[in-house]
């Protein structure tokens, strides 16, 4: 019999797996699913582009009859609508005689939510709801999404030791090292959007695209804080509380400048935080955030937990999460 570590362990195996459909999975979310049997992988699937085939449907067909008896590890309840799109995943599990479920969440989507563990019990199928960290991490945009009808918001800022992010007469390129800026481009293929000013746009014509080689079809949809006329290509809002304009995205990914960093912080629009540190001092340089907000120095504390930290080269990174 599998142990609660055991399930742990395969769940954040399927939360790993789900990454690989971020962000071409929207509008659905990236979803994980591996079938394990007699204590080993039998079978695995995360969401496809465009959202179909769901991950259960790609582990349920490399796994054929074989998947009988098996225990799936699903990062997020099965659905439990019929679409034209494809078939409900809680009807497959139960056509495909699995014998467990365990899952790392709840749907929060009303067509689904708790009716997909439901069907399965229905069937005789031992369901287990197991929420992890991790599960709710790569779900994240998805959840945000439901909850706030806007995307998940990922600010980036890379600065000098002494917080700026340019010399005093603008020189920006580059802070950072080889290393810190390929590790930004991974960050920009797993968004949906990504989002500067019109300042830094009309200064550096920044391409925002994806140029790692293999993930180039993975660039995300440019948009400008501004109100300019959009460049070709590119979509224009004209106030940080319209993010929920940008039609299905469920990942904002935003690279400056300092103002716009400084507005969507004072709106409180900010869910994670990238830090890049460059081991140079500017001195009388721009620097990275603009005013906040902030009434006091205590209004400053609690709002932030690291959650990652490595080194690039010789640049440090560090990511945040908002707490709420």
């Amino acid at each position: 019999m599998p142990t609660d570590r055991d399930d742990a362990r395969w769940l954040e195996a399927a939360a790993r797996l789900a990454a690989r459909g971020r962000p071409l999975s929207r509008p659905n979310p990236a979803v994980g699913c591996i079938l394990v049997k007699e204590g080993k992988l039998l079978a695995r699937g995360w969401t496809c582009e465009s959202g179909r085939p769901h991950a259960e449907a790609i582990a349920l067909q490399h796994a054929g009859a074989d998947g009988r008896g098996a225990t799936a590890y699903v990062t997020l309840e099965p659905c439990a609508h019929r679409s034209a799109r494809g078939p409900a995943c809680a009807d497959l599990l139960v056509e495909a005689g699995i014998a467990r479920a365990v899952i790392g969440l709840e749907d929060p989507d009303p067509r689904t939510s708790g009716d997909g563990i439901e069907r399965l019990r229905q069937a005789g199928i031992a369901v287990d709801l197991l929420p992890q960290d991790a599960v709710e991490a790569s779900l994240v945009g998805y959840l945000v999404r439901a909850r706030h009808k806007r995307p998940h918001v990922t600010l980036k800022l890379a600065t000098s030791l002494d917080g700026c992010i340019a010399t005093a007469d603008g020189e920006s390129q580059w802070i950072t090292g080889d290393a810190a800026r390929a590790h930004v481009h991974s960050r920009r293929a797993m968004a949906d959007a990504i989002l500067v000013g019109g300042g830094t746009w009309r200064a550096d014509r920044p391409r925002l695209d994806v140029r790692l080689p293999g993930l180039e079809s993975r660039s995300p949809q440019r948009v400008l804080l501004t109100r300019g006329v959009p460049p070709d290509g590119v979509k224009v809002i004209n106030a940080p509380s319209q993010i929920d304009r940008l039609d299905e995205a469920q990942y904002l990914y935003i690279e400056g400048g300092a103002q716009v960093a400084a507005s969507f912080l004072a709106e409180d629009l900010v869910d994670r935080l990238e830090l890049y540190r460059a081991p140079i001092l500017i001195g009388a340089g721009r620097h990275a955030l603009g005013d906040i907000g902030l009434a006091s120095l205590d209004d400053a504390h609690g709002r932030w937990h690291r959650v990652e930290r490595r080194q690039l080269g010789s640049d440090a990174y560090e990511a945040y999460s908002r707490l709420r």
